[in-house]
Parts: C-alpha cells; sequence; structure tokens
C-alpha cells in the first residue's frame, strides 16, 4: 500500500476537523455535544491562526499540538475495533493494539502536514442539529468554507463512553471515513493472504482526492 497524497486543501480540512478538542475534557459532562465542538473549534482557531510560517519551521510542535488534541476527542480503540471489522476478533492482544497505535500515527502525520496547507475561509458548526434516537449516540454537522467558496459538508459521530463524548467516526463530503478505512483493511488482509503483521506494518490508508472532492451518499 502506497503512502496517503491527500490534495492540500482536503488534507487540511481533516486537520482541521480532528483538532477542534482542545476543550476540558471535564467540560463533555456538562455540555452538549454540539457546544462542545463549537467552543472547541473557537478555541482552535486561536491558537493556529497566522503561524503557519511557525508550525512549518517547527513541524514537531505542530504534531505535538495533533497528538495532545486527539487524545481526550477520539476513541481510538473503538475505532481501531471498527477499521479491523470482521478481523479483529482473531487479531492478538498485541496486534490490536499495536493497529491502534499505527492508525493514531498515520492520522496525526497526515492532520499535521495538512494544517499547514489549507487556506480557509470559516469553519463553523450549524445551527440546527439533528436530535439523536439514542441518549449515548450524537451526530454533529459541521461546514468548512474555503477561501474558493468551496463548501464542505462535515459529520462528526460521538458516542458517550464514561460520561465523556468521543468521535468515533467522520463523514467530510458524503464520504464515510470509517467505513473506507474498513474497506481499506478488509482488503489489505486479502492481498496480504491475512498476515496480520504484515498489513499493521505497511499501514498507509488511501483517499482517493477525486472522491472527496466528488464526496458521495454516505
Amino acid at each position: 500500500m502506497r503512502a496517503t497524497r491527500l490534495f492540500p486543501r482536503l488534507a487540511g480540512i481533516l486537520t482541521i476537523l480532528a483538532l477542534w478538542a482542545t476543550t476540558l475534557p471535564a467540560l463533555a459532562q456538562a455540555q452538549s455535544p454540539e457546544q462542545m465542538i463549537r467552543d472547541s473549534v473557537n478555541e482552535l482557531m486561536g491558537r493556529i491562526e497566522g503561524r503557519d510560517t511557525y508550525f512549518r519551521e517547527h513541524p514537531d510542535e505542530l504534531e505535538a499540538i495533533v497528538d495532545d488534541s486527539l487524545e481526550d476527542v477520539a476513541d481510538f480503540r473503538y475505532i481501531g475495533a471498527s477499521v479491523m471489522g470482521r478481523y479483529f476478533r482473531n487479531a492478538s492482544p498485541a496486534q490490536r493494539s499495536r493497529f491502534v497505535d499505527t492508525f493514531r500515527q498515520t492520522l496525526i502525520d497526515t492532520y499535521a502536514k495538512g494544517l499547514v496547507t489549507f487556506d480557509y475561509r470559516e469553519v463553523r458548526v450549524l445551527d440546527n442539529q439533528e436530535a439523536s434516537r439514542y441518549e449515548d449516540q450524537a451526530s454533529v454537522a459541521m461546514e468548512v468554507v474555503a477561501n474558493d467558496g468551496t463548501v464542505y459538508p462535515v459529520s462528526y459521530t460521538l458516542r458517550l463512553d464514561d460520561g465523556q463524548w468521543r468521535v468515533v467516526n467522520v463523514i467530510v463530503n458524503g464520504i464515510n471515513l470509517g467505513l473506507t478505512f474498513r474497506n481499506q483493511f478488509d482488503q489489505a488482509m486479502r492481498d496480504q493472504n491475512r498476515d496480520y503483521d504484515a498489513v499493521i506494518d505497511g499501514w498507509a490508508p488511501e483517499l482517493a482526492v477525486e472522491e472527496l472532492e466528488q464526496g458521495g451518499d454516505g
């Protein structure tokens, strides 16, 4: 599998969306998912705005920010199990843990590179959110507006775990990223004759530029 090559603008979209979790974890208990994301987006913009040049020269600091931001927002163990899908059950505990770490690092690398190349005009949480059918699940809709006026709809899927809301999936422009990565893991397992270690060692999730730009059915 070849390394991820995302169009900078789209990579930046994923970066911004992944980094909104700079708010304190305790707020997750007091706030709705929508308000938590809204406050976090505002805080994030204050941290990165106008510092593109600095972060280009100090990529390690940028990756540290990304890593720290993802720590309290994304349920990586849940996501990792979902991406592994039907192969999760037969994986050893060590393989499961290693895949989670590998998956997380690929996202950090992609987000950090995209952050300093994405030209955006506005990131906004929509006012009218759909009510969830379940108390422990939520969906929050956002829009990212590029400088050229292109609007990218985004939907977060969150689950309540031990009193804290955590992201378990993201849909960008109609493309379900969790499902996309699961399909890629499945294909890699087929290509590698179900060799877990080979798939994990070579994991480099791919997102087709054309697919993200054109969108999908979700």
